[in-house]
């Protein structure tokens, strides 16, 4: 492949990633705007859980996009080393591998994290 496709599909993969976080981050502004209103505290255990499950599911599902773009970029950039008519660009982008795996350490770290943050917001 030519390294101007190859570049085209890894800013498509970069928009994927980018779309993922965005279902996830209402999910959160949601549960944030409701723990700060008190909305919780009368809540029932069930709505609690509801909530709760929620953001886990929404989570789950936006980091496993996340993991499956991050895993094909990894595999697009080896095609990316090998185009014969390489850019400047194309080289550069070559040379993101440890920032992708980076990217997939600080997805799990955040998600974790986020997660964390909103069963204690919910049930406080």
């Amino acid at each position: 492949m030519k390294a101007k496709a190859l570049v085209a599909q890894w800013n498509e993969m970069r928009t994927q990633i980018i779309h993922a976080q965005i279902a996830p981050a209402l999910v959160l502004i949601a549960v944030a705007v409701l723990a700060t209103i008190g909305a919780f505290e009368n809540a029932s255990n069930g709505a609690k859980y509801l909530a709760i499950g929620v953001a886990a599911a929404t989570g789950f599902l936006s980091m496993t996009s996340q993991y499956a773009v991050i895993r094909e970029g990894q595999a697009l950039l080896v095609d990316i080393k090998k185009a014969d008519d390489s850019t400047a660009l194309s080289k550069k982008i070559a040379e993101s591998d440890q920032l992708l795996s980076l990217t997939a350490i600080a997805t799990l770290a955040i998600g974790i994290g986020s997660f964390a943050l909103v069963v204690w917001a919910v049930l406080n």
